[in-house]
């Protein structure tokens, strides 16, 4: 194939990756292949920049994320809630998991609000990206920044439109009572914990450490959506909008990550 074509200088790029397996920042998650979606996006965008295709990437995926999120909250909000004595169910929930409330408990619902919280996860983030911006590696500096970015931004656009009243219990913070849908706690905790597990699985293939970093990835989630859920702040189908906006967001960096690297090979 012609290496002058965007295709050919991608299928160039990836023979020569290949050689260079053992470089410790390849992370072949967020490499691109020839022929794939992002492959095909950056051709759209052929000419440019690396950096202008990724952050054209991320500016279609935030969209499609908020658009996915409001029409899950308007489904859950005006049909779901409304049938099949859904709604009651997921109150009952609240009602007994606010019954059962003990000081420990308490506590550690705390832990797992801070954890996931909007001091916590910039800070990991911010140190993140100072620590990989410094060794000049710009696509995982820029990976947990965008997806806490893209998260957070589809969550605060979702609450403009999507309005759901906070369970009726005896809430432990003071929140604004009809931000119930989507519950961002849980949507941030996969977008930065599994995100970065999503890194380290994909890097390292020793599948002892695999399983031990899946478990913690799955764990710190719901972790975090019980300890939503136990402070009277979120019902479980607010969680559940959460944890479809973590994925999506996931979903978008990687996308745009492997169409970064496209981009960069084709020029």
């Amino acid at each position: 194939m012609n290496i002058d074509t965007p295709a050919g200088a991608l299928q160039t790029h990836v023979a020569a990756r290949s050689s260079r397996t053992n470089d410790r920042w390849i992370v072949p998650i967020l490499e691109a292949k020839a022929g794939s979606a992002p492959a095909r996006f950056a051709t759209q965008l052929s000419g440019h920049r690396a950096v202008t295709v990724f952050l054209a990437a991320i500016l279609s995926g935030f969209a499609l994320v908020a658009a996915l999120s409001i029409g899950l909250g308007l489904l859950i909000t005006k049909v779901v809630v409304h049938a099949w004595g859904i709604g009651a169910a997921d109150e009952r929930v609240e009602v007994w998991l606010a019954g059962h409330r003990t000081a420990s408990r308490g506590d550690a619902s705390l832990i797992g609000s801070i954890i996931a919280g909007g001091v916590v996860l910039p800070i990991i983030a911010g140190v993140i990206l100072l620590t990989f911006a410094a060794l000049r590696h710009w696509r995982l500096a820029a990976f947990t920044v965008f997806a806490l970015g893209v998260e957070s931004g589809s969550y605060r656009i979702t609450t403009l439109v999507v309005h759901r009243h906070r369970p009726e219990v005896a809430r432990l913070e003071n929140l604004p009572v009809n931000a119930s849908y989507p519950s961002g706690h849980t949507a941030a905790a996969i977008a930065v914990y599994a995100g970065l597990i999503l890194l380290l699985t994909s890097k390292f293939e020793n599948s002892l450490f695999r399983g031990f970093a899946w478990t913690i990835a799955v764990a710190l989630p719901v972790f975090v959506a019980w300890a939503r859920m136990y402070r009277g702040m979120h019902h479980p189908l607010d969680v559940a909008g959460g944890v479809v906006i973590g994925i999506a967001a996931l979903i978008v960096l990687v996308f745009a990550s492997r169409a970064a690297d496209a981009a960069a090979a084709s020029r």
